[in-house]
C-alpha cells in the first residue's frame, strides 16, 4: 500500500531551520513516496536503520542523514493505505534526551 505522510510541512519547516539536513531529510522523502507496505515489518524493508518501537505505540524511528537526525512517526495501516504521522523531529543527541526521560512513545510535537 502507498503510504500517506501526514504533515510533510512540518519537514519543509524542519529543513528551513537546520539548512544542513536538507539532503537526508529529501532522500527519505523520496523513500516514503515509492513505498509500498502491507505490514509494520515492511518499514525496515524500505529502511534498514528504522526502529519500530514497542508497547504498542504503533511508533517507528528513522534515522536521517547518515543518523545525525531522526524522525518519530506514528503509522496506521489502513484498508487502501498506510498513515505515517511526523510526531517529532531533532538531532540524534535530541533524541537521545527524549529517551532518558521516556517520551519517544508519547511526544507529538506536531
Amino acid at each position: 500500500m502507498k503510504v500517506h505522510l501526514i504533515h510533510i510541512r512540518t519537514i519543509r519547516l524542519f529543513i528551513m531551520q537546520q539548512p544542513a539536513s536538507r539532503t537526508g531529510m529529501e532522500e527519505w522523502i523520496t523513500k516514503i513516496k515509492h513505498a509500498d507496505w502491507r505490514y509494520p515489518g515492511d518499514i525496515a524493508k524500505t529502511f534498514k536503520s528504522a526502529d519500530l518501537l514497542g508497547k504498542g505505540s504503533n511508533r517507528v524511528i528513522f534515522d536521517v542523514s547518515g543518523n545525525h537526525y531522526r524522525i518519530i512517526c506514528k503509522y496506521a495501516f489502513g484498508e487502501h493505505q498506510v498513515h505515517l504521522f511526523i510526531c517529532w523531529i531533532g538531532s540524534h543527541a535530541a533524541y537521545d534526551r527524549l529517551c532518558k526521560e521516556n517520551k519517544q512513545y508519547s511526544i507529538h510535537l506536531y
